[in-house]
């Protein structure tokens, strides 16, 4: 499924939008919807039509996944060639600034809304289709998709926006689009209820049914790993005794299956030979076509635009430019311990000989690069892209690694410490295999080492080990801010209190520029105005 098959059908048909550009009227020649689910053949192009919103970054603007999860954190800099007119929209949301109208949260809000109408059509039509019509668990599988599918987009939105409409049935007709915000709790629940559906019905990443076009499907395993997670925001947020649950599907997929493990070379994992590995638990399949079924011209294809937004401003490092978006921080690159390969592999550090133009790569006195996704070679030389802005390599949501990090923190979290150390130290592990040649004691078992948070020097505790893991194994790959969030208690006192010993890390430059973070407000964003214009409903506090 590299190469996504969907039907351009699927965009004369209605699904949950928010305005006139995401939502298209039917055709005249259309009659009724069941007219397309006459075959397996169309059951499997609409649920493949409705991965598709997990490739868009662009509509108006730019809204990549890493300008939340990485830029609003303390693990990047937004970086681009200017501070406030370039992507102001992530400017004023990694400085505390946002407002009702940012064109990134719209365009990332409406974005998640079409997945879950193109899921929708799915579970509504496809269940009445006639069994016969279906090779052995194909339609259960098709189902369960779909519910994988809504609950993951559910899932990015609850994040961001806390509660939001819980629609779960195809909208048809514009009359209908308004409805209230559910609330966060209930949100959470419907993710939950979903993602149990979807893990019954789903295929295990081996079994033998599966087809080389089906390659990227959701799986039993990638069920499984958002439950977890899942689980894990809950108890972070709503009710700590969901830690239990998490452990349990933790368990399960890294106790009892033998589908998944850690590639030898962690490096391995950000490049296109690495794709769908054996760590490979869910991951967004990216190529270089240059059609798609959203939208028209620039933007709108089956490529990334992370590469490209995210590779050096100089043509003297690897011979091809980018535009220098999401720079690491000082603050990320100083946690890493001294011999670990994940930063360099994570982090590029540039000369001042392969800085063409200091005064415009050095970004508020920040000059490193993100790039696990920019395609760079060891050699110093890049990818070339066939497409001038789109790249081919796909984003790897959920990683084995991820997995057994978040099944160590709910084993910590349920006083099981020394299987949280066995996850901990599987992680460890492969990155001290893979240290360089000479170092002297690389990364140690726990707890014989230390590590810095926030610029002071400790020896971690158990939790603390476990979170400094996450960050230097899953740093820009879109994690930290929600992690943040999650760990920082249900009245967000903790995430404040890390994000302004953050800011006292960073250079003058940037701290001239960051606002005070508000407990109780920025721990989410503003619905849209937008959508409260088309769908009153009400704000999130304080906005």
């Amino acid at each position: 499924m590299k190469k996504l098959n969907h039907i351009l059908i699927l965009s004369l048909m209605l699904s949950l939008a928010s305005c006139s550009d995401w939502v298209h009227e039917p055709s005249p020649n259309v009659t009724n919807l069941e007219d397309f689910y006459q075959s397996q053949e169309s059951a499997i192009q609409n649920v493949n039509a409705a991965y598709v919103p997990l490739m868009w970054e662009y509509n108006s603007t730019y809204f990549s996944e890493f300008f939340i999860g990485d830029v609003v954190s303390d693990d990047a800099l937004k970086g681009g060639q200017y501070v406030m007119t370039d992507m102001m929209d992530a400017y004023e949301m990694e400085n505390w600034k946002t407002n009702t109208n940012n064109s990134l949260l719209r365009d990332y809000y409406r974005a998640k809304f079409q997945g879950i109408g193109r899921c929708n059509l799915v579970l509504k039509y496809v269940p009445e289709m006639d069994n016969s019509l279906f090779t052995d668990g194909v339609k259960e599988r098709v189902i369960s998709e779909a519910k994988f599918l809504r609950a993951y987009y559910y899932f990015q939105l609850v994040r961001v926006f806390g509660g939001v409409p819980l629609s779960l049935e195809v909208i048809s007709s514009s009359e209908k689009w308004q409805m209230p915000r559910s609330t966060r709790e209930a949100v959470v629940e419907q993710i939950l209820s979903d993602l149990t559906d979807a893990e019954t019905g789903l295929w295990e990443k081996s079994d033998s049914r599966f087809t080389p076009e089906d390659l990227g499907r959701a799986t039993k395993g990638a069920a499984q790993a958002m439950l977890l997670r899942v689980n894990l925001y809950k108890a972070g947020l709503i009710d700590n005794s969901a830690y239990e649950e998490a452990y349990n599907w933790g368990h399960k997929l890294t106790r009892e299956s033998t589908e998944y493990d850690l590639c030898p070379l962690y490096g391995d994992n950000f490049t296109l030979a690495g794709e769908n590995g054996i760590e490979s638990v869910f991951e967004v399949q990216y190529g270089q076509e240059p059609t798609s079924d959203y939208g028209q011209g620039y933007g709108f294809s089956r490529g990334t635009f992370q590469v490209i937004l995210t590779r050096t401003r100089s043509s003297l490092a690897f011979g091809e430019t980018g535009w220098g978006f999401n720079r690491p921080t000082q603050n990320l690159y100083n946690e890493y311990e001294e011999s670990d390969p994940r930063r360099d592999i994570t982090i590029f550090n540039p000369t001042d000989e392969q800085m063409e133009n200091p005064a415009e790569e050095i970004y508020l006195g920040d000059r490193y690069c993100s790039r696990k996704y920019a395609m760079y070679y060891n050699d110093g030389t890049c990818y070339h892209l066939d497409h001038p802005t789109r790249g081919p390599i796909n984003r790897k949501d959920i990683r084995f690694a991820d997995v057994l990090l978040m099944y160590a923190e709910a084993c910590e979290a349920t006083t099981r410490p020394s299987e949280a150390e066995w996850a901990l130290e599987k992680v460890r592990s492969r990155s001290r295999a893979n240290a360089p040649e000479g170092a002297i004691n690389p990364l140690p078992e726990y707890p014989n080492y230390t590590i810095k948070i926030n610029g002071v020097e400790k020896t971690p505790t158990l939790r603390e080990a476990i979170r400094h893991e996450r960050r230097v194994e899953l740093a820009m790959e879109g994690h930290r801010w929600y992690d943040l969030c999650r760990w920082g208690g249900f009245d967000g006192n903790g995430v404040k209190q890390h994000m302004d010993a953050y800011k006292l890390t960073e250079t003058p430059e940037a701290q001239e520029h960051m606002g005070e973070f508000i407990a109780g407000k920025h721990e989410l964003f503003p619905i849209p105005s937008q959508e409260i214009d088309l769908n009153p409903m009400d704000q999130n506090p304080q906005y």
